[in-house]
């Protein structure tokens, strides 16, 4: 059946897609989706974890324990808020800001690998299907 062909292949590009970028993101000592909590602290450092958790659609206990790791690594760093000592902000250190450009070296690589042999129109049409899917689902 086609749709199970549909879902099959979906899954295995996903499960593909993630092991590509765990390998190569092993080279700057982060993890898949440490990569895109970084990449959020890249457009606006000084949110918050609730902030960043909203941001990324990940749960706030998922969000502490990947800014704990990134701290471990001397990515990140946490600050009180001045206004309300019960909200912590988090902030990149010079080598979190470092990571920026050669990560997303790693993104637009993947991204054209992956899209490889397809021409830009196809690429538009397969946008705007799995925008739809992702609308479908959510």
């Amino acid at each position: 059946m086609v749709d199970d062909e549909i879902r099959e292949l979906l899954g295995k590009i996903c499960s593909q897609t993630r092991r590509n970028y765990s390998g190569l993101l092993r080279q700057f000592n982060i993890h898949v989706g440490q990569d895109h909590a970084l990449c959020q602290l890249w457009m606006e450092e000084g949110i918050t974890q609730l902030e960043l958790s909203e941001r990324m659609g990940c749960e706030p206990p998922t969000v502490t324990n990947m800014i704990k790791k990134l701290e471990e690594y001397g990515l990140v760093y946490r600050r009180r808020d001045s206004a309300d000592g019960r909200v912590s902000r988090v902030y990149l250190t010079s080598e979190g800001r470092s990571l920026q450009q050669p990560v997303q070296e790693v993104w637009r690589n993947q991204q054209e690998k992956l899209l490889d042999g397809i021409l830009p129109e196809e690429r538009l049409l397969l946008r705007r299907l799995m925008q739809q899917m992702l609308e479908n689902i959510s």
